[in-house]
């Protein structure tokens, strides 16, 4: 294993110019996704597949696996991706049967490749996808998915805002040097406030109102591992698809551990009946 190389800031990254390019790419993703949000069926499943296997894709390259491999991956991935299509619901696909083939295909690349860490990346990259789709389709859905996303854009916006004006001590200068306490509360605070409106503007369940804190503490512990993973693969950045930003797996970092605890949340009335 590579020793892990030292997060140093780059000063490119603080300039206005970079900033307002990460704003612009932040918009337009986000207003990306809220149209998919708002149309819902076959447009919101085929986009959260692409942000898929990009994702299994961007993975791979840091699990440090050749190309034959990587497609070995995303293929297998591929296949209980196509089960979360709104088409499956005609032949009563369970969900419960999807959650069953991703662990199945994350064991056949175990097998076929040798590599665990790839293969985690089928349950990291699918499960998120899987709980989104899941949301989406409920009578609400489209409140319940909405929070579970804007949740998390909110953490990460509340941090970088706190964090550059009040600084302060490293949240995990080990990791990620640029964390900071102040940033993290300041994520927990909006992310919080955007709950609280939308229970009261769009009927957003109290028992998720109530969750909101600690999910957004569970998206910045999402970012935390990544930023983990890429300082063990020696690299700042997971990859170069998003402008501004790096990789699809930068930017979706904290909805892979919010969202499928979001999907217990969302279900739990209907599990416990």
């Amino acid at each position: 294993m590579s020793e892990p190389l030292p997060e140093t800031p780059d000063a490119r990254l603080r300039t206005p110019s970079n900033l307002r390019l990460r704003i612009v790419a932040s918009i337009a993703m986000i207003a990306t996704a809220l149209v998919a949000l708002a149309v819902g069926g076959v447009l919101f499943w085929l986009l959260a597949v692409i942000a898929a296997l990009f994702m299994m894709a961007e993975w791979a390259d840091l699990a440090g696996v050749g190309a034959r491999e990587k497609r070995i991956a995303q293929f297998a991935l591929s296949v209980p991706l196509a089960l979360m299509a709104p088409a499956s619901l005609l032949i009563e696909v369970h969900d419960f049967f999807t959650l069953g083939l991703l662990a199945g295909a994350a064991f056949f690349v175990v097998i076929v490749t040798g590599g665990r860490q790839l293969a985690a990346g089928i349950l990291y990259c699918g499960l998120p996808v899987l709980a989104l789709v899941v949301m989406r389709r409920q009578e609400e859905g489209i409140v319940y998915a909405t929070w579970a996303l804007a949740l998390v854009w909110a953490t990460d916006i509340g941090a970088f805002f706190a964090g550059r004006t009040i600084g302060g001590p490293k949240l995990a200068p080990r990791i990620s040097p640029a964390k900071t306490w102040s940033g993290l509360i300041g994520g927990i605070l909006l992310a919080t406030a955007l709950a609280v409106a939308m229970h009261a503007y769009y009927g957003l369940p109290l028992r998720l109102v109530v969750a909101t804190p600690l999910l957004a503490i569970l998206a910045q512990v999402g970012d935390l591992f990544e930023s983990a993973i890429k300082r063990r693969a020696g690299v700042k950045d997971s990859g170069h698809t998003l402008p501004g930003h790096g990789g699809v797996l930068d930017r979706l970092d904290g909805v892979v551990p919010v969202a499928p605890v979001a999907a217990l949340l969302v279900m739990l009335p209907l599990l416990l009946a």
